[in-house]
């Protein structure tokens, strides 16, 4: 197969962008190649969740992921890390979710966790997504933002669009 012809198969890159709107929230945004429904299965499957949630530069591993996504459904991730001999686990509870549209979800595994909203809007194929993260605090984004832990964004929706890529429209 010629590259021009590969290229058609390839997921187009998108950028992604993140902005601290305020002392609290930090906005992140990026546009995916496919249909909402496609990109908020990938949020809410956890077999799907695990081939593109855990960024690989971070050298983690997910061990386990559980994801009742409805609205009052809980979750919780357990990764790891060689540095560490304990698993890291995260976890939450869903407190709003409309299907292909919206999701609301508490991070509980710290005093100053916050609330994730994330919101997929699809326009002639193609999805953007907006994710707000409102913490407990400004030292509590702060927290976050000094950790990196937020940083880990851009090679994650890279690896969510190629997991859109390889489910494709019919999925």
């Amino acid at each position: 197969m010629d590259e021009a012809r590969a290229s058609e198969f390839a997921p187009m890159k998108h950028e992604t962008t993140s902005d601290r709107r305020t002392e609290r929230e930090l906005v992140v945004t990026r546009t995916f190649d496919g249909p909402a429904r496609l990109v908020f299965e990938a949020w809410t499957r956890p077999e799907l969740l695990m081939r593109w949630w855990a960024p690989k530069s971070f050298g983690i591993t997910f061990i386990s992921c559980e994801a009742d996504v409805r609205t009052g459904g809980t979750y919780r991730f357990v990764f790891g890390h060689p540095a560490s001999d304990q698993p890291m686990a995260f976890f939450g509870r869903y407190l709003e979710v409309v299907p292909n549209a919206r999701i609301v979800w508490t991070n509980e595994e710290s005093e100053g966790g916050s609330v994730s909203t994330v919101t997929f809007e699809e326009k002639d194929g193609r999805t953007l997504l907006v994710l707000h993260d409102l913490y407990a605090s400004k030292e509590a984004l702060d927290e976050a933002i000094a950790s990196g832990s937020n940083g880990a964004w851009p090679e994650q929706f890279d690896a969510l669009d190629e997991l859109i890529a390889a489910l494709g429209p019919s999925a």
